[in-house]
């Protein structure tokens, strides 16, 4: 009986016209995850859409913490798995990398047979989902385009994704701009903030007390939340630059410092492993973490005193919490800054100097003053309802929008 419902409810949303739109969406890092998880529970709770949810790279790898068992553990259905992460710490295994997923995301992609692919961000693993999907001709929305992230071979591929796209989502209006400076058309560029800024402000953190117990740690008097990752555009200074951060840390010999591990980019197992070896030596008062799980990092952010690395968790969530942040060196040039982040060289005097400013009560009195330039309203809901008014079969025929001169430029010409 209850088949027989199901198939005439189906065939009445298709006499309606309301044929259920397959949403994809490709995730390979715990923290993109995080910010997807919204948008996830958005569109499996809309009768018109389905999830359809494809993990690869970090999710798959046993170094990294197969944290695709925490995908599975919030009831969400893994309908792919793409194995694409070599075993490498270079360039060239970064590359292959790249090529294994295309071919991996290409069979996924033709068995789903999705409406419609939905990228977040500037990973080479999402450069594979988006090469696959364009060849395929299934229309790509892209999450956190338009933004600037100099020191980091993440801006090319950012740049390159958005090319590919057809629906933008930013998390800011400057951002938005700058796609459709790259010739997108306007109202397909869409302004909805961060989503990992909506996560912050609807989440019920755990407390201290719950984190302490379930992390086996305790907070200290201050605690350090450190991220650290190379900077892909200059691998060569790697070991100088986290030789000198781990140096700055000395400064602070009664901190208790959280740490967790690099991603999966070239220099990452280098940074890992200067990590280790510098907690073996301060190991009353460091911890270190391949994944905390995303609810935990996020409740674990709010308790600390400072947030110190290169994440751009660092840049775009912390502010809103709000937290202060030191960020060190230049792989995130050109992001929109608050006023709670704090920049500085890579320098172990300059790093030290500028924890010490962070820790000041001045400058705590600022953070609590924070306005996040990323927080735009309801994000996961903004765009899964533009992603549902918008006709997806007319969208794999792009065409290059040209800003209108203005007539002063005309003048010059």
């Amino acid at each position: 009986m209850l088949l027989i419902y199901l198939v005439v409810w189906d065939w009445e949303k298709l006499l309606q016209g309301k044929i259920r739109k397959k949403i994809l969406v490709v995730t390979g890092t715990r923290a993109e995850y995080g910010l997807f998880k919204n948008f996830l529970h958005e569109v499996c709770e809309d009768d018109d859409l389905i999830l359809q949810l494809v993990v690869s790279c970090m999710h798959l790898s046993s170094e990294f913490g197969l944290t695709y068992r925490l995908i599975e553990q919030d009831g969400f259905k893994i309908d792919a798995k793409v194995e694409m992460l070599l075993s490498s710490d270079t360039g060239v295994g970064v590359a292959k990398s790249v090529g294994v997923g295309v071919l991996g995301f290409a069979d996924a992609f033709d068995r789903l047979k999705p409406d419609i692919i939905v990228l977040l961000g500037d990973r080479f693993e999402i450069l594979a989902a988006a090469q696959a999907a364009l060849f395929l001709k299934i229309p790509i929305a892209h999450i956190h385009g338009g933004e600037l992230s100099a020191g980091a071979i993440d801006d090319n591929i950012r740049h390159c994704i958005t090319k590919m796209a057809h629906l933008h989502f930013t998390a800011a209006e400057p951002y938005r701009n700058r796609v459709i400076q790259m010739g997108e058309r306007p109202d397909f560029v869409f302004n909805t903030g961060s989503p990992g800024i909506e996560r912050i402000r609807k989440w019920n953190c755990l407390s201290r007390q719950t984190l302490e117990k379930d992390l086996n740690f305790a907070f200290g008097q201050p605690t350090f939340l450190i991220t650290y990752h190379p900077e892909t555009l200059d691998i060569n200074g790697v070991n100088t630059d986290c030789t000198e951060l781990l140096a700055a840390l000395d400064a602070f010999p009664n901190a208790t410092l959280l740490f967790t591990e690099a991603n999966a980019d070239e220099g990452g197992k280098l940074i890992n492993q200067l990590i280790d070896e510098y907690a073996n030596l301060r190991a009353d008062h460091t911890h270190i973490f391949t994944t905390m799980g995303d609810e935990n990092y996020i409740s674990v952010m709010r308790c600390v005193d400072v947030l110190i690395g290169n994440s751009s968790s660092a840049i775009i969530e912390a502010p809103a919490i709000p937290k202060a942040s030191v960020n060190i060196g230049k792989r995130q040039d050109g992001r929109l800054r608050a006023d709670s982040i704090i920049d500085c060289g890579s320098d172990r005097h300059e790093i030290s100097t500028a924890i010490q400013k962070a820790l000041s009560p001045g400058f705590q009195n600022i953070v609590k003053n924070t306005v996040s330039p990323y927080d735009h309203g309801d994000s996961a809901k903004n765009i899964k309802n533009a992603i549902k008014k918008i006709d997806l079969r007319k969208l794999p025929r792009k065409i290059f929008y040209d800003i209108p001169l203005s007539v002063e430029a005309v003048n010059e010409q």
